[in-house]
């Protein structure tokens, strides 16, 4: 199954009294880089997370958003300081007798003072915690692999649609190449024949210079290897996990071979089909750049 490195996961869950909310999405990227913002409560999984998803991706940046709603009303309880209120208590009486003031303190108004009452969150519990993080995890990174797997199906046809073309054009070339051969001798010949008139022309030294001609522009090698290479990406399309480095190599060497038959071409015919084949070929390593 090939992935593309574009995709999108969104998964939400709701265990009792909590409901945690998951989102991801990626692009292309040369390694896997992972970017998960999530509520400060959740650092501590960071590792765990980050193990979880190299199980569901090798490369792509990732940006992961995190959420999660306490729907229990109690993850605060209140902490009185009784000692605190003491010492205000103490202190605001002192003043009274100083300077000889009334102490109206009210419950109400010592309450207000820093301090004396404060907000504290509830412990939790890490293993229910996790558990139903990493169900809602598990969720958006299904989905997320199914998109990504959906978009690599469409990056597989169309990379076969164009090797098709390319191996129409390598065969072009195949069976013109022998055709210039012939026609360089026939020109070659009617040449000789205006300038040397009656006089009788030389086989062997035609034969000589048509063989440097032929040796000159001869593509058999890059021909070969290039419908070798065509082969080759086609077997590699077959093949299930982390192919993108390796399509983008034979593309590069394809690549090598266009660009040979294009600086040996002495063919109006062979020139167009060569950067027909560079053409295609920058199409394929385009499309190969946002594979897995």
């Amino acid at each position: 199954m090939i992935k593309s490195m574009t995709g999108f996961g969104r998964c939400e869950i709701q265990k009792v009294s909590r409901k945690f909310t998951v989102e991801l999405k990626s692009v292309n990227h040369r390694y896997l880089d992972v970017n998960i913002r999530m509520p400060k409560k959740f650092n501590f999984f960071e590792t765990s997370i980050r193990t979880l998803l190299k199980s569901y991706a090798n490369r792509g940046k990732v940006d992961i958003f995190i959420t999660c709603e306490d729907l229990s009303q109690s993850q605060f309880s209140v902490k009185y300081n009784a000692v605190l209120a003491a010492e205000y208590l103490k202190y605001l009486k002192e003043m009274g007798d100083e300077f000889g003031l009334e102490n109206d303190v009210r419950v109400s108004a010592l309450s207000r003072y820093p301090e004396v009452f404060t907000m504290e969150e509830q412990a939790e519990d890490e293993e229910e915690l996790w558990n139903g993080l990493k169900e809602a995890l598990e969720g958006a990174f299904a989905q997320f692999v199914e998109t990504r797997a959906a978009e690599g199906e469409n990056l597989r046809k169309d990379i076969l649609d164009k090797l098709n073309i390319l191996e129409e054009e390598v065969g072009f070339i195949a069976e013109r190449s022998p055709r210039i051969v012939a026609e360089y001798r026939e020109k070659l010949e009617e040449k000789v024949r205006e300038l040397l008139a009656d006089t009788q022309i030389e086989e062997s030294r035609i034969a000589a210079e048509v063989v440097l001609f032929a040796d000159k522009i001869c593509t058999d090698e890059e021909v070969v290897r290039l419908k070798s290479h065509i082969q080759h990406m086609r077997n590699t399309l077959e093949e299930t996990e982390g192919i993108g480095r390796k399509l983008d190599f034979i593309a590069q060497e394809m690549n090598r071979e266009a660009n040979t038959i294009l600086s040996k071409a002495n063919d109006m015919e062979v020139s167009s089909r060569a950067i027909s084949l560079k053409t295609e070929i920058e199409k394929i390593r385009e499309q190969i750049q946002n594979i897995e």
